[in-house]
């Protein structure tokens, strides 16, 4: 059903990272005739563990003309070259998934090819000696280079963001009241949304609502009875604890993910402690034996008491239904093995930004919203389930399980194509290009039967000058690096 009614006053219903980032975004961006307010109440905890990211944040914020170096300071954080994974092959193997790219591609086919040409040839060099970020990042060094030559993220502070970004929200108009939603006022002629009434007894209306409620989804499920597509037969893990600990060493510029019997540890590295988490599966592990196992592998002295989070993988059936859009964990949930919780955020709120129905809302823009928001989670979707997915471990009943089950027939075309040819194709709605996918497929244990006829083209000779000019170039710039810590003490030190 359109509604044609012109959109002046839009309402976020919840605070926490997603609250505050759409409502940034919209002041500062398109917000001069609109009227912007803010629900929240001091007494809902938000989750506030979500302390990695991934590079496109950085387009938000040069969007926003947020000042790197403040923001970092603000929230202690660090910067991210990838995620370490360990233990997810096999029981004592690791593999650095980075952000960047890998050697050079050619115009017909990728670096891959070459390197695997290479390999069976008897070259010993390994694929992520063709990688910058991986490099540098193992290494522990970082610095902005020119041109952004080195591409990389952020570990933050989630709740320190939230209060960062509500001090930018308030400068450019938008209106923050306290207070819990005791009821969501529906029209019933249209089945929109009309109003918040609040506990306190005060009624707040809109023409565009955006639920930034958590897992509650008071807007979106609640009131509206959208619907959730369920993925855990796909992704089984359905708990977290989450626990933050004193720092015990230099701050390294990568997330580091440990696989354990029934799901996985992450540590992230902050400025001023260290944000620690395990992912399980309560079929397989119970809370209690989750929090002695988290306890048992962190370093440091526990900061604070260790905090439960229960959630179902998947998504709602319509990220914008009616006059209400969510964002954030009222919208789905996938897990954040990685980091794309608070990418998913932005570009929900890029997505509305691009549609804003200022004139009014039709069915057209909506079905164009959920069309994409769709296709880029089910992307995301993929991606996640290939690490449990492709392993060699055997060495529980979770890990059997996860090497045994269905798939998706879009991820097993990708991984047959991979195993057969080498072959990444990067789909329009792909979160992941094609360094993404290798880096994992390869260190999952996937290794191509074939390369590419072009990669036959170069002599011997050819291309030994080729691989060693690239690895040579990444060995010098590495080396010329200061020390991920020297890095954050001279641009970015933390005052908390």
């Amino acid at each position: 059903m359109n509604n044609l009614s012109e959109v002046k006053n839009v309402v976020i219903a919840g605070g926490g990272t997603a609250g505050w980032m759409a409502a940034t975004a919209l002041a500062k961006l398109i917000g001069n005739n609109l009227n912007i307010t803010l629900v929240e109440s001091d007494e809902i905890s938000t989750v506030g563990v979500g302390e990695a990211t991934i590079p496109p944040l950085l387009t938000f914020h040069k969007m926003l003309k947020i000042n790197e170096a403040e923001f970092m300071s603000s929230v202690n954080a660090t910067f991210k070259l990838g995620i370490n994974f360990e233990n997810w092959k096999d029981n004592d193997s690791e593999y650095f998934h980075s952000f960047g790219t890998t050697g050079r591609d050619c115009w017909a086919t990728t670096f891959l090819q070459f390197y695997n040409r290479s390999k069976k040839e008897g070259y010993q060099a390994k694929y992520e000696e063709y990688c910058l970020e991986l490099q540098a990042g193992l290494n522990e060094k970082f610095a902005h280079l020119p041109n952004s030559g080195l591409k990389y993220a952020y570990h933050m502070d989630a709740t320190l963001y939230a209060k960062f970004l509500r001090k930018l929200s308030e400068k450019n108009g938008v209106k923050r009241i306290e207070g819990k939603i005791e009821q969501v006022n529906i029209d019933e002629k249209s089945g929109f949304i009309k109003s918040l009434t609040l506990l306190s007894g005060v009624t707040i209306e809109g023409d565009l609502f955006i639920d930034c409620t958590g897992f509650r989804g008071v807007l979106i499920e609640q009131a509206l009875h959208t619907g959730y597509d369920d993925w855990s037969h796909w992704l089984p893990c359905d708990r977290a604890v989450a626990v933050q600990t004193e720092s015990t060493e230099e701050p390294k510029p990568y997330t580091r993910s440990i696989a354990h019997e029934s799901g996985w540890q992450w540590k992230i590295p902050l400025q001023n402690r260290t944000g620690n988490g395990l992912v399980y599966c309560s079929k397989y592990l119970n809370d209690e034996n989750a929090e002695k196992l988290l306890l048992e592998n962190v370093e440091g002295k526990t900061l604070k008491k260790p905090l439960f989070i229960k959630f179902t993988p998947g998504q709602r059936r319509k990220h914008w239904n009616k006059n209400c859009v969510a964002l954030g964990l009222s919208s789905g949930f996938i897990e954040p093995l990685e980091s794309t919780s608070i990418h998913l955020i932005q570009r929900g709120i890029i997505r509305l930004m691009q549609m804003f129905p200022k004139m009014g809302i039709t069915d057209s823009v909506i079905n164009e919203y959920n069309y994409q928001s769709e296709e880029e989670i089910r992307y995301i979707r993929d991606f996640i389930i290939l690490h449990y997915h492709v392993t060699n471990r055997n060495d529980s009943t979770f890990w059997r399980y996860c090497s045994k089950m269905d798939v998706p027939s879009s991820l097993s075309h990708r991984i047959e194509l991979f195993k057969e040819h080498g072959y990444v194709f990067k789909a329009p709605w792909d979160l992941f290009a094609e360094n993404s996918w290798v880096q994992v497929m390869l260190g999952q244990g996937l290794s191509p039967q074939n390369h590419h006829p072009i990669a036959d083209m170069m002599s011997t000779n050819e291309q030994d000058m080729f691989l060693n000019g690239i690895k040579n170039s990444i060995e010098q710039t590495v080396k010329s690096l200061p020390t991920h810590k020297q890095y954050l003490d001279q641009y970015c030190n933390s005052k908390a």
